[in-house]
């Protein structure tokens, strides 16, 4: 199947000001590209890039003051099937994980393993260890927090979100990666698209959405809290400890969003 994606913002500055943004597919879904998803600015601007320390493409742009437009649109081959299911994937031991995958068990921004690490092993000591415990995880992150935009705000860590039970897709993912940290299972935020592929409309603006992936089995794994069941057609922005090191823009000044439009749609062809 194909899909095709793509998001337009606008913003107003007030005077000139540079821009990070983490807004290209990922490297790893690249074959998978049929039209390429160059970021297009109006005014046009250069734009130069850099890869993060994460592998994630950052694009690097002085806007002028007054309105700009970002924009880009991109067809993605995709398999068409659901996320992986490997119920008997194991987890490892700390000593036996790979040295890249140590830092995704530590605490980050969003992600205060300190504060909640006695109230992980309370809840998940008894849960079977491997990809059963993820699932627990999952189970109780989707059962506990209640979605709803009005609920989301940019300061929010996962702390927050086990107390107030609230949040949105972001918070979802925070909460069980930092669940699965404190339960010594690698774990790494991901963003990207996620359209309504072979489900039910959602009745709301389509926005950018975050899961997560779990390092079982000697591979990593996808898992999705908020919706907590396997979905057709992600396609992968970016990873990174928690939502600050993939935040869409970073803007070094003032400035106001005006508009901001995403789309993930199947190409019936």
């Amino acid at each position: 199947m194909q899909i095709g994606v793509g998001y337009e913002f606008i913003y107003e500055f007030p005077q000139p000001t540079p821009l990070l943004l983490t807004v290209h597919i990922h490297y790893s879904r690249a074959s998978d590209l049929v039209t390429a998803d160059h970021l297009v600015t109006v005014p046009s601007l250069l734009v130069t890039g850099y890869r993060d320390s994460f592998g994630n493409w950052i694009s690097r742009i002085v806007a002028p003051s007054g309105l700009i437009r970002l924009s880009s649109y991109a067809v993605v081959n995709d398999t068409g099937q659901p996320d992986l299911v490997c119920p008997d994937a194991i987890q490892h031991p700390v000593q036996a994980l790979p040295e890249e995958t140590l830092l995704f068990l530590l605490g980050s921004r969003y992600c205060e393993t300190d504060r909640l690490s006695e109230i992980a092993w309370g809840l998940f000591d008894g849960t079977p260890l491997g990809w059963g415990r993820v699932q627990a995880i999952c189970d109780f992150v989707h059962d506990r927090i209640k979605f709803g935009y009005e609920h989301a705000r940019p300061t929010k860590t996962a702390w927050e979100v086990y107390h107030e039970r609230t949040g949105v897709c972001r918070d979802f993912a925070h909460l069980a990666v930092t669940l699965c940290r404190c339960m010594n299972i690698p774990a790494r935020y991901c963003t990207g698209y996620l359209g309504d592929i072979s489900v039910p409309a959602m009745d709301a603006p389509m926005d950018f959405s975050a899961w997560f992936e779990a390092y079982l089995g000697g591979q990593w794994h996808t898992f999705d809290a908020r919706f907590n069941t396997p979905r057709i057609g992600r396609v992968l922005m970016a990873r990174g400890r928690d939502a600050a090191d993939v935040a869409l823009a970073t803007t070094f000044g003032p400035n106001t969003l005006k508009n901001f439009t995403v789309s993930a749609v199947e190409i019936v062809q």
